[in-house]
């Protein structure tokens, strides 16, 4: 269990319990309860009810992804990122779409339009499943995310829409959200130069 995978999966949630960890992680409680700890030792994690990442962690976890980065192939992640961008808007529009509706909070009374729009989510899946393969050339670690949307996918499409834009679970937009954070990390890029350039989630 590598330092950077808890690092990063701890900075993403903001504040997880150690269970929730884990089971974002999809990893062995024990090789996650003890990296943990030694995290927890020098300082990079705060315990107590959730864990959260330190300064002295985020500064670990920069350095850590900076080296991580320095051994990818930076037009294949320009390339990848760029293919990215583009399906991340059909996303955002679908999202848009199905929380609002004729101007108004969508009441999800409508099944033919509720259908509409995860039927456009399996197109937006199929899209970005090969960018997510050609990224996991250069950085193995990110393969993990495919995995996540096809459970999420798979649970929205078994009738469970929380699944879809919930928060506080690994919903697609959620996972999504992540995916997204992580290829801005890996173009060696920030969050707010993607906001000032219309392209934050």
């Amino acid at each position: 269990m590598s330092e950077l995978t808890v690092l990063q999966a701890v900075r993403l949630k903001g504040r997880i319990s150690e269970a929730d960890l884990v089971a974002t992680l999809d990893e062995d409680s024990a090789d996650v309860a003890a990296t943990v700890a030694q995290l927890a030792a020098v300082g990079l994690l705060v315990t107590g009810k959730a864990l959260r990442i330190s300064p002295e962690g985020r500064a670990r976890l920069n350095a850590l992804l900076a080296e991580e980065r320095s051994g990818v192939d930076p037009n294949v992640l320009a390339t990848s990122y760029g293919d990215f961008r583009a399906i991340n808007n059909e996303f955002k529009a679908l999202i848009s779409d199905w929380q609002i509706k004729d101007g108004q909070p969508n009441s999800h009374d409508d099944a033919e339009y509720d259908a509409a729009i995860l039927n456009r989510l399996d197109n937006v899946h199929q899209q970005v499943l090969p960018v997510i393969a050609t990224v996991t050339t250069q950085l193995a670690r990110l393969g993990a995310y495919a995995a996540k949307l096809d459970s999420a996918l798979g649970k929205v499409k078994a009738g469970d829409t929380t699944w879809l834009a919930r928060p506080i679970i690994d919903s697609y937009h959620t996972v999504w959200f992540e995916l997204h954070e992580e290829l801005i990390a890996a173009s060696g890029l920030t969050r707010e130069e993607e906001a000032r350039a219309g392209h934050a989630t």
